[in-house]
């Protein structure tokens, strides 16, 4: 029951360092970032890395050394014009890795994204362009198609009890063969330019207004929240952050967000794809973190038999998780759809799902369940994109980003391990 008391304070615990599911003290408090200003926020941070919290640090480190060293081989990689290309290029399978956040985060596996994906794109593609449906009706067909397989996969791991692996591993096989089917004999379908899937990918927003103010929003936002959890958190009596560590935090996010906002406008402004990206981020960011349902999403990844036991229905939450999994593989599919503009039979490809397993791995996701949050796709994401985007700058072959990449999520399968040890030998896992 250990993990079912400390996932039931979530909602201040989580908020406390941004990060769902790990590191709780007894009692269901954080010993890390107690009073003592910067020098509180230093014992904090050692004190993590000693228990084993690792995350999202390996990930962040990874995008800088990426940079870096990409840079200093070829200008053109931190250009505004390939930085804005790389995050557009993180959206599709970005969308896809969050929504297995929600079945690794229960200590399952959904191997059929990348399929469903595709599926799900030739659904709306058949619709829209071959039938003529309008296209938010595709979209929304697609959506639904998306939901059902993930309902359909969820059903059989958790009411039947069939291992997640060999379900969705079918699901890989048989969505794939289902695209193929519903594609016909051209095997590829143009979607069409005026259309607003099509714009998913190529609309930036050119006022410089645009990205400054959501910079500016962004870091106030942040700082409110954090003051009023700190707040919070001070009046009931459990360990809060001090102002001065909340101003370093905002000072930090306030350099990222204005920077990012400058390198867009100095291109062609904020893209439309990376705005929907991030709404979804911070979307299902709060869901789990504030959420009665995103809670126990998290607690029964931490501790199943002990979840049931405290009377939750572990059972749906299953089945939501790859429902929620299925719906956004098929967000993905459409904006990979979008970035190309066309549908055909290399869509969902295995590739497709190995990045995306790979992008929340490399975030902090663990393959255990229970840690992890929406923020690690994000890093996982550029990580991998950033090795893409510099080997083709570089003129590497592509099956090299294969076995870079490979490498980098064995490192990071690696280093989760690790860190489950370490919090096992404190008594936190």
């Amino acid at each position: 029951m250990r993990r079912t008391e400390a996932s039931g304070s979530t909602g201040g615990t989580r908020a406390a360092d941004g990060r769902a599911g790990s590191g709780a003290a007894p009692g269901g408090q954080r010993r890390a970032d107690t009073g003592g200003g910067l020098g509180g926020l230093a014992r904090g941070f050692a004190a993590r890395m000693r228990g084993g919290e690792f995350e999202p640090l390996p990930g962040a480190v990874a995008v800088a050394l990426l940079w870096i060293v990409f840079q200093s081989l070829d200008q053109q990689f931190l250009s505004p014009r390939n930085l804005s290309n790389l995050s557009i290029d993180i959206v599709g399978t970005g969308m896809i890795a969050l929504g297995l956040v929600f079945v690794l985060l229960l200590g399952d596996v959904d191997l059929s994204v990348g399929s469903a994906s595709g599926l799900t794109a030739a659904v709306f593609a058949v619709l829209n362009v071959n039938k003529g449906m309008p296209e938010w009706a595709a979209v929304l067909a697609a959506l639904v198609v998306g939901a059902a397989i993930g309902a359909t996969q969820g059903f059989f791991a958790a009411r039947l009890g069939v291992p997640a692996f060999v379900v969705t591993l079918a699901g890989l096989l048989a969505w794939n063969g289902l695209m193929l089917y519903v594609l016909g004999v051209s095997g590829t379908i143009n979607l069409p330019e005026e259309g607003f899937v099509n714009a998913l990918t190529s609309y930036y927003f050119r006022d410089v207004a645009v990205a400054y103010g959501l910079a500016a929003l962004s870091v106030a936002v942040f700082l409110l929240a954090s003051y009023r959890d700190s707040r919070r958190r001070r009046a009931v009596g459990v360990v809060y952050r001090p102002f001065g560590v909340i101003a370093v935090r905002t000072a930090a996010v306030a350099v990222v967000a204005f920077g990012a906002a400058w390198i867009l406008n100095r291109f062609q402004g904020l893209p439309l794809a990376l705005l929907v990206f991030l709404v979804f981020v911070v979307g299902l960011d709060f869901v789990l973190r504030r959420t009665y349902y995103g809670r126990r999403i998290v607690s029964v990844g931490g501790g199943g038999e002990a979840a049931r036991r405290a009377g939750i229905n572990v059972v749906w939450l299953r089945i939501s998780a790859f429902m929620v999994s299925g719906t956004l593989a098929a967000v993905g599919g459409l904006f990979l759809a979008s970035r190309v503009a066309a549908v055909g039979q290399t869509s969902g490809s295995s590739i497709l799902l190995i990045n995306a397993i790979a992008a929340a791995v490399i975030g902090g996701v663990s393959l255990f369940g229970g840690r992890g949050t929406t923020w690690s796709v994000l890093l996982g994401m550029l990580v991998i994109q950033s090795i893409a985007s510099g080997m083709v700058l570089l003129g590497i072959p592509t099956p090299m980003q294969s076995v870079i990449t490979g490498g980098v999520l064995l490192a990071a399968v690696v280093l989760d391990s690790l860190s489950r040890r370490a919090q096992r030998a404190h008594g936190r896992a």
